[in-house]
This record gives C-alpha cells, sequence and structure tokens, in this order.
C-alpha cells in the first residue's frame, strides 16, 4: 500500500497475544461462582472484548464489581499458564520497529495486564506508548484511546492504522479517522470482522508488512 502510514496502533489480546484461552477460563470461573450452571464455554463467548465493567453490568449489575474483582483475581494467578503469542507476531513487530514505525498498544485491559502480557511474549521491548482502560474516560469503540494515543506518538489519523481482532478496534479506528484492520485468527471468526467492513484482513501477522509497504521501493 501505503508509503504513508507511519503509525501502527494494535490491540493486545487476542490480535498479538493470545489470551482467549484465559479470558474464557476467567469468565467461567467467576460465572460458576455468582450464577452456578448458567454458562457454558460457547455463552462466554461474545464477552471477549468489551471491558468487564459493560459485561457485568449487564449479566448482573448489583454484583458487577464483586464478579470484576473475581474474574481479575482469577485471571492474574493463571496468567502467565495460558497466554502465548501468535505466530509471526514478535519477528512482524521487530521489523517494524526496526524499520522506524511509530507503535502503540490501544487496549480495553487494565494497565497492569497489558504489561504483564507484553513482558511475556517480549513485546514490550517494542511499546513505549501503552493506552489502557486506566488511562481514558472511554473505551474503544470510543475514539478517545485512539486519539491518545496519536497525540503520544504525535501522528495524524490519516498516517494511522488501527489492528485488532475484534469490532471495538475496527469501529473505533474508523471513530477515530484511521485505516483499520481485522486479523482473521480472531476468535469469533473472520467473517464476523468482516460484517464492519475494515480496510484490510490479515491472514498471517506478516501480511501488515506487505499492506505498509517494508522491504518494498
Amino acid at each position: 500500500m501505503n508509503k504513508q502510514i507511519t503509525t501502527l496502533l494494535f490491540d493486545l489480546d487476542g490480535t498479538l497475544i493470545d489470551t482467549n484461552e484465559l479470558i474464557i477460563s476467567s469468565f467461567l470461573h467467576t460465572l460458576e461462582i455468582f450464577q452456578p450452571g448458567l454458562y457454558k464455554r460457547e455463552d462466554v463467548l461474545p464477552f471477549l472484548g468489551p471491558t468487564l465493567t459493560e459485561t457485568f453490568v449487564g449479566i448482573d449489575p448489583h454484583n458487577a464489581e464483586a464478579m470484576t474483582k473475581e474474574y481479575r483475581k482469577f485471571n492474574l494467578e493463571q496468567h502467565d499458564l495460558l497466554v502465548k503469542e501468535f505466530e509471526g507476531v514478535f519477528e512482524t513487530i521487530r521489523t517494524l520497529y526496526e524499520n522506524k514505525y511509530k507503535l502503540a498498544i490501544v487496549s480495553t485491559k487494565v494497565r497492569a495486564t497489558v504489561i504483564k502480557g507484553l513482558a511475556l511474549t517480549n513485546l514490550d521491548q517494542f511499546f513505549d506508548v501503552i493506552i489502557s482502560l486506566d488511562e481514558v474516560k472511554h473505551a474503544k469503540p470510543n475514539p478517545e484511546p485512539l486519539e491518545k494515543a496519536l497525540k503520544l506518538l504525535d501522528s495524524k489519523p490519516k498516517e494511522t492504522m488501527m489492528i485488532g481482532d475484534n469490532y471495538h478496534d475496527i469501529l473505533g479506528g474508523k471513530n477515530a479517522g484511521t485505516y483499520t484492520c481485522g486479523v482473521s485468527w480472531s476468535i469469533k471468526g473472520r467473517s464476523y470482522l468482516e460484517q464492519y467492513d475494515p480496510d484490510y484482513m490479515l491472514d498471517t501477522m506478516a501480511d501488515l508488512l506487505d499492506i505498509v509497504g517494508v522491504g518494498s521501493k
């Protein structure tokens, strides 16, 4: 593509690192405590993407705070056992970094969890800018997190791409005026993301290098 792309904003969970099993297990653990017997694995898949507050308030507003606390406790305890990097991510991010692209994480997770995931997969060395749930009033798909990242990177929307595995990422990019890119390894499936009309779709993370023109003249 795209000589004009200088800046890449990445979702973390489900995009760069495979936290799907951790998230599903954390939801099932929490829901079994508060609403035993009501939820199976397939029932929690829609909860991947939104903030925990959104999800638990929708399930049980009276216990949402306690549910969030229990989820985060279990999630932290199991984190290093269940999280792994998606294939080709490290090499691709390293190549982008070495080619002087501006990189940031824009996540709906709290900052401590984001940092833990980046450190576990050795991706922390490439990201100086992290916008987590702790830095914003409004999570994706509101443009606020992306706009904060752009300000810190001194970048404009027209030179930026948002890459993610959920509709929050695609709509967040559209709302902020950036290019958008989905990943086909989203647990919700390629066709689900295509409903939101991203500008690009990755089959592998390395495909991103071709899109932004790394290595081309």
